[in-house]
């Protein structure tokens, strides 16, 4: 007797709450058709601003930065930057050195910002390095020390580890100054910021033992989870989550959510999409909106619900010198 098993695609998008503001300094060397050092601002990782040492002049990315900061605020963002430039080409030199190259194309990088949850206050800060797509050196914030991850980066961990001074800054800015940056941003482009966007979401199956694929798409901001259930249990084997990608139109994509079927016994399948236009009214809510939208036939043996997450996560530049690197 052939079973036939319903297979539930639904999406529960809870709002977080939770802001997040970064910048990326990238420095290079060597042989390349690329600007020597860059830098890009995000907000709820969308772009805001842009740098880089051949234009030599920082720029608004969005609209509401270019209404709410003049050109002040940006003649000051583009100077720092210059000196930030000279800085950076020091530390890829002394990269280099400790890891006894003298040629070569080579990548030094920073990532660093603040996160900040309104509904709880609660707030964490962030400042990593990186060489050669590696990671190299990172603030442990809890803690109030760098932590290194390998012995390259073992002379500049102690150096910044045994000054207390340098790593209270460090402290005062992620959780104090940035966060009220965040604040500001918000503020700036609360009609873009703060929008709420649900997914398009498809799934496909092309034969019955190939595995079932997931697409949702057009959602904001960005963050979507994308779990798969059987029988009402999380099932997280043979699972590829892929990743999220950004649209051009500001909203964002997860690139194919893929369960291998084989593992389960051949079967007919029901597949119920509950999308519907109540996704709004459901995230603002935090409930789950199910309204049964269109069928489709697959094979395969299974009871699972699909739930999509949508988490807002945004998180802004530290203001103080950079760090010159001691050789």
């Amino acid at each position: 007797m052939r079973s036939v098993m319903l297979l539930l695609l639904g999406a529960h998008l809870a709002y977080a709450g939770t802001h997040s503001l970064r910048y990326f300094y990238t420095a290079v060397s060597g042989d390349i058709d690329f600007p020597e050092f860059t830098v890009v601002g995000l907000v709820d990782e969308g772009q805001f601003m842009y740098f880089d040492s051949n234009t030599k002049e920082a720029v608004p990315k969005t609209e509401w930065m270019k209404q709410n900061e003049g050109a002040g605020y940006w003649d000051s963002q583009t100077q720092g930057l210059i000196g930030t430039h000279q800085t950076f080409k020091n530390n890829i030199q002394v990269a280099k050195e400790r890891f006894n190259q003298s040629t070569g194309l080579h990548v030094f990088q920073q990532m660093y910002g603040c996160s900040w949850d309104e509904n709880t206050g609660d707030v964490d800060g962030f400042d990593d390095f990186g060489y050669d797509g590696e990671s190299f050196l990172s603030l442990d914030l809890k803690n109030l020390r760098y932590i290194s991850t390998g012995p390259e980066a073992l002379i500049t961990q102690v150096k910044w580890n045994n000054d207390k001074a340098y790593l209270e800054r460090k402290k005062q800015y992620r959780t104090q100054i940035c966060i009220d940056w965040i604040k500001k941003y918000l503020q700036y482009g609360k009609s873009t910021l703060e929008r709420k966007v649900s997914p398009q979401v498809s799934m496909l199956q092309t034969d019955p033992s190939s595995p079932v694929v997931c697409h949702a798409t057009g959602f904001y901001p960005s963050g979507v989870t994308i779990s798969w259930q059987k029988n009402g249990q999380d099932h997280d084997e043979d699972v590829d989550l892929g990743e999220i990608v950004p649209n051009e139109d500001g909203t964002f994509q997860r690139m194919r959510s893929k369960l291998t079927m084989s593992l389960f016994p051949s079967a007919s399948l029901l597949v119920l999409l509950l999308l519907s236009s109540c996704w709004l009214s459901s995230l603002l809510l935090g409930t789950l909106c199910i309204r049964r939208r269109k069928a489709l036939n697959l094979s395969a043996p299974l009871m699972m619900a699909l739930t999509a997450q949508l988490v807002l996560i945004i998180m802004h530049k530290d203001n103080g010198t950079p760090e010159k690197w001691e050789r």
